[in-house]
Formats: structure tokens, C-alpha cells, sequence
């Protein structure tokens, strides 16, 4: 069990992240067998040869920090990731790596040297396996994050903790993660990061070296359906609505962006605006900001109307 204890100061920087280092990671080891998920296997293939990362990656219990740093926020790019990867001092690489359980003789032994073959590995299955399918990946990890920052508006870290996963929960003033470690720690004034991950199910993970920020990483919600199409809206609805406006519907399951929602659909920004726009005004939708994104998703009237319980 992890015991992360909610210094009054900590417990004031609860916020979310999403780290597109750690899916390069995640899709690595998904192709390596270390994690799995039906989802998966059907998308992840031309993999390039990175074979000293895949040493790393093969572990079961430990594969270093330093690999994918804690992202700033849910903007965090993986070229900002990248550039903290070969900032790493060669004692924090040197350390991180002698905790790994696996061979890694492989490796050059200069700590320095290692790294930066490792950060040009990684940067190389972003680039070929990642990148193109990014904007997918994160707009789910970006609903994902709507969705729990909801809940913790609605009912507290608790109910929200609630929903994570099976092995997480609050108990009075810390955050207990059920995980084969022993260790408690506080979570200091730099407040305890969540970051959710399209490979991380069905497990939880939690960065607990220093001098990284504590930090919890939990499966994304809705990873079974990412590569699936949207469901075709009931006729009766796309012939009120019509079937472009109705097909927008049926599909804000989770929140979504304009140009997220124009990709999915293969249709153009402005029109996909212009029917979020009037879906809005009719109160089937409703808006909220997140950073640079506007989101939208279905009101109580908009799921009422689309299940027919009007």
C-alpha cells in the first residue's frame, strides 16, 4: 500500500495532466506484452527497432521517471517532455536506472550517454507510432479529464478518488493506492498530480522518486471504444434534427472540441461549429473552456432527446 498524505498545502494543487510520453511508453509496452488491452493490438503495429528502450521497458516493476517526466498541465507537448528527458542530471539517470529490474547491459555505461540514446528512441516511436494518432488519444484523455474535474466539482476529492480506480481511495487526509510498494510519503506544496493514460489499464501507477512531483497515473475512461466509429443517431432524430446535427449528438458521449469532432466526422470546423452552435441555443448542448479548447457535451434534455425518454 502507498500512503500519500494531503498536506494542508498539497492538498490545495490536486490537478490533472496529460503526458504524451507516457503513452509512448505505454504503446512500447503494449507491443512488448508487459500491458495489454483488447483496444490495442488491432492499431499498434510498424513499430521502429528501439531495442535499448525496449530493455527498459520490459521490466515489471520499475522503468524509471526520468523517461517521461510529470507534464505541467493538460497542454504539455511531447517535444516540452522530451527536452526535460535529456535535461535529466546523469546522477538522477544513473539512479533511476540501477532500480530497474531488467537487463539493461545493453546500455552505454555513461549515464549521460544513456540517456540521450533513450530520448532519441523515444522521440522516434512518437514520431512513427504516436504522432499520427495523437489527436485522438487526446481527446479522450482530454474528456477523461471533464469528466473527473466534474466530479470533484460536484462531490470533493473523495467522490472523485472514488471513481478513479478500484485500488485508489480516500481515507480522512490521505490518498491510498493499493499497490504491491510499501511507502508512505506527503504530498508536498506542489500538490498531487493525476494523469490519466490510454495504456495504463487495468493497472495504477504512482511516481513517488524524488525529486519528481507525486504523481498518480490511472486508466482513461472509454479506452475500449477509442478506435470505434459512433453509433448512427435513431432516424426518427436525424430526421427533426437532421442527420449531421443528430450524428453530433449521438456522439458527445464525452466532451468534445469543434476540430476534434470535425476529424471524427471528416467534416469541415465551420460546419460542425455551426450546428454545435444552434444545437446549443436549442439546450442540447452545453460549453465549458479549457485553456486554449471550448468543449461540448449533452445536457440532461439533449440525453432525454437522444434516448427518446422526451
Amino acid at each position: 500500500m502507498i500512503e500519500l498524505v494531503l498536506t494542508a498545502a498539497g492538498a490545495q494543487r490536486v490537478r490533472f495532466a496529460i503526458s504524451p510520453l507516457e503513452e509512448v511508453l505505454g504503446a512500447v509496452q503494449a507491443l512488448l506484452g508487459v500491458r495489454r488491452h483488447p483496444a490495442h493490438p488491432a492499431w499498434l503495429s510498424g513499430a521502429p527497432d528501439v531495442p535499448e528502450l525496449a530493455a527498459v521497458l520490459s521490466a515489471r516493476h520499475y522503468i524509471t521517471e526520468f523517461l517521461s517526466p510529470p507534464p505541467d498541465g493538460p497542454e504539455t507537448t511531447a517535444e516540452a517532455q522530451l527536452e526535460a528527458v535529456r535535461a535529466t542530471p546523469p546522477s538522477q539517470v544513473a539512479l533511476e536506472l540501477s532500480m530497474v529490474d531488467a537487463d539493461l547491459s545493453a546500455l552505454p555505461a555513461d549515464p549521460a550517454t544513456a540517456r540521450d540514446l533513450l530520448a532519441g528512441q523515444l522521440e522516434t516511436v512518437w514520431h512513427a507510432l504516436l504522432a499520427p494518432k495523437w489527436p485522438r488519444l487526446r481527446e479522450l484523455l482530454a474528456a477523461d479529464i471533464a469528466y473527473r474535474t466534474r466530479q470533484l466539482g460536484s462531490g470533493g476529492i473523495a467522490a472523485m478518488l472514488a471513481g478513479l480506480h478500484p485500488r485508489v481511495r480516500l481515507a480522512e487526509t490521505s490518498v491510498l493506492v493499493d499497490v504491491r510498494a510499501r511507502e508512505r510519503l506527503e504530498v508536498d506544496a506542489r500538490g498531487l498530480l493525476l494523469i490519466p493514460a490510454v495504456f495504463a489499464w487495468p493497472n495504477v501507477g504512482v511516481v513517488t522518486v524524488p525529486p519528481w512531483q507525486v504523481s498518480l497515473l490511472y486508466p482513461a475512461r472509454g479506452v475500449a471504444s477509442l478506435w470505434t466509429s459512433a453509433a448512427a443517431p435513431p432516424e426518427p432524430l436525424a430526421e427533426i434534427l437532421g442527420r449531421t446535427r443528430a450524428l453530433l449528438l449521438a456522439t458527445l458521449d464525452e466532451p468534445a472540441a469543434t476540430t476534434e469532432l470535425a476529424r471524427r466526422h471528416g467534416l469541415a470546423p465551420a460546419t460542425v461549429s455551426a450546428h454545435l452552435t444552434a444545437l446549443r441555443a436549442a439546450g442540447l448542448l452545453a460549453s465549458e473552456r479549457r485553456g486554449h479548447r471550448v468543449l461540448y457535451r449533452r445536457t440532461e434534455l439533449g440525453d432525454a432527446l437522444l434516448t427518446g425518454k422526451l
